[in-house]
């Protein structure tokens, strides 16, 4: 098949500069054992998450050996063995029921305490990576702190006035940059191999909008942030390459990709990432799947056809697509260093991080933007050219203020005219099955577009956005009591949206948008 190729293509660049292997320890070895796969691959539990986020009640290498004597008995009982060496120690955290007096904004301010979670014990065999501040989980099937909600549920714990606990999540992103190196995608050992969407840099701007003391405060681990994605810049060889988190184009020009060190099944998603792998023909195919999975992960866009190169998941190749929002990202991330150092009367320092945001800004604006369609789009490495695919994140350079007027009315054009429903903003254009994808809808993207179109004085588009989004989660808070992960913006009588799980309730990033936007709509109208 044309995808077995291309993904043959994708291994031997993804790795022709790896020089890495993911950082080692007894969890991450235990992910790769046969019993780790049994216990997965049997589906013991219905969601794969389940059993990585079990506390095992024994070191992992006294279980192993456990396992090897009990197995061959022909009495043994997998599920009953797990049972026995293994504990659940979060499922009633986040159980409770929804005060119906309340309308959906009471309640979003009445569950930031069922959310919170720390400082954090440290439990023995864990997979969870502890944090020494209290933080607010996203809800549902995850129970530690994940990074790009995080800002989300930020703004949301600002309008609510618990700048604290704001400021104790920013501290625990700090703290994980100057222990670990690194902000991982979620604070569990699987996670190790990647990062998310590097959001640090706007939560010290949020967090400093009502502490003037923030950015000097956590202006070190934003610097070594931005160290750790560039991290080998120097080591990539002439020619669109990846390397890490890198991706040079046009030759000479240095941008920033997604990317993951493992090569394996996700452990969070083992037996789902083993069935999709099944029919390609090759162990090298299978596993650039799985780093192409992934890098998606990375990219909290998990998953969308926006990273396939044919009609089919099996051909996800993020580690080969050099995405639009991530790189506007990295703008803002050099504009507040340089920022920070002129505040240090480093002008020098400041100059070096003004050049590279200006550098990343002119590509942007060009290579990223296609001037037939009128959108910002993904660059694919090995065609030299635009995806062609419109997705939300297309609204990014609205939102940095990097898009010029006429490139802003284009992209307002066509959010109006093609994104919207009547719950808000679709996320792509294509219905695919995946959960990033049409008919659903994501409150981080709602407001990275709302903000944006703000940005170019279109006010009256942003309002209409803002209105639906709410109203929607309005309808499916009154007939469940609860916020939701996503929702179906084009059949607004659906309760919630689809995807690669089961729908979440909870949820950190969907209430930090819907308080944000009640106000800022209240703002925009008085």
């Amino acid at each position: 098949m044309k995808y077995h190729r291309l993904l043959l293509v994708l291994l031997l660049f993804s790795f022709a500069c790896r020089t890495e292997t993911p950082k080692t320890s007894s969890e991450v070895d235990f992910y790769t054992t046969e019993f780790f796969k049994e216990v997965q691959t049997q589906a013991i539990f219905k969601d794969s998450k389940t059993f990585p986020d079990l506390v095992p009640l024994a070191p992992y290498s006294e279980i192993l050996a456990k396992y090897e004597l009990e197995k061959e008995q022909s009495n043994f009982n997998l599920k009953a063995f797990v049972s026995d060496n293994f504990s659940d120690q979060s499922t009633a955290f986040l159980s409770f029921e929804t005060d119906t007096t309340r309308n959906m904004y009471e309640h979003i301010s009445s569950i930031w305490s069922k959310l919170t979670r720390g400082p954090d014990v440290v439990i023995p065999f864990s997979s969870r990576i502890p944090l020494p501040y209290s933080y607010v989980v996203p809800g549902g099937r995850f129970k530690e702190i994940y990074y790009w909600d995080s800002y989300f549920t930020m703004e949301g714990l600002l309008v609510d006035g618990k700048v604290g606990l704001a400021r104790d999540m920013v501290a625990n992103f700090s703290h994980l940059i100057d222990s670990i190196g690194f902000i991982p995608n979620g604070t569990r050992t699987y996670y190790l191999t990647r990062t998310q969407p590097p959001f640090f840099s706007l939560m010290v701007d949020a967090l400093e909008r009502r502490d003037s003391s923030a950015a000097g405060e956590f202006f070190h681990s934003l610097v070594n942030e931005h160290n750790f994605w560039m991290r080998g810049q120097d080591s990539i060889p002439e020619g669109n390459a990846g390397y890490r988190y890198l991706a040079q184009v046009a030759d000479t020009l240095i941008l920033n990709r997604y990317w993951d060190m493992g090569t394996t099944p996700r452990p969070e998603a083992y037996k789902e990432d083993l069935h999709l792998a099944a029919e390609l023909p090759t162990e090298e195919e299978k596993e650039a799947l799985f780093v192409n999975l992934r890098a998606a992960a990375s990219s909290g866009w998990d998953f969308s056809s926006r990273w396939f190169l044919a009609e089919d998941f099996a051909s996800t190749a993020t580690s080969r697509i050099v995405p639009v929002d991530l790189n506007c990202l990295m703008y803002f991330m050099e504009m507040e260093i340089a920022e920070g150092y002129n505040r240090q009367g480093d002008n020098e320092s400041e100059q070096l991080y003004l050049n590279m945001a200006s550098k990343r800004a002119e590509a942007i604006r060009s290579l990223f933007w296609n001037d037939d369609m009128q959108f910002f789009h993904d660059y694919h490495m090995d065609s030299g050219s635009t995806m062609g695919q419109l997705t939300l994140a297309g609204a990014f350079p609205l939102y940095f203020k990097l898009a010029t007027p006429e490139q802003a009315k284009g992209v307002r054009d066509h959010l109006m005219t093609d994104f919207l429903r009547d719950g808000g903003l679709l996320t792509t254009l294509k219905d695919s099955g995946q959960q990033w994808d049409a008919p659903n809808g994501w409150a981080p993207l709602q407001w990275i577009a709302v903000k944006g179109l703000l940005n170019y004085g279109y006010e009256e588009e942003a309002k209409t956005i803002m209105k639906r989004w709410l109203a929607l989660n309005e309808r499916v808070y009154e007939n469940t009591g609860k916020m939701m992960e996503k929702y179906n913006v084009e059949d607004v009588s659906l309760l919630s949206g689809g995807g690669e799980y089961e729908t979440q309730d909870g949820f950190g990033w969907t209430n930090g948008v819907a308080l944000g936007f009640r106000d800022l709509l209240a703002e925009l109208e008085d």
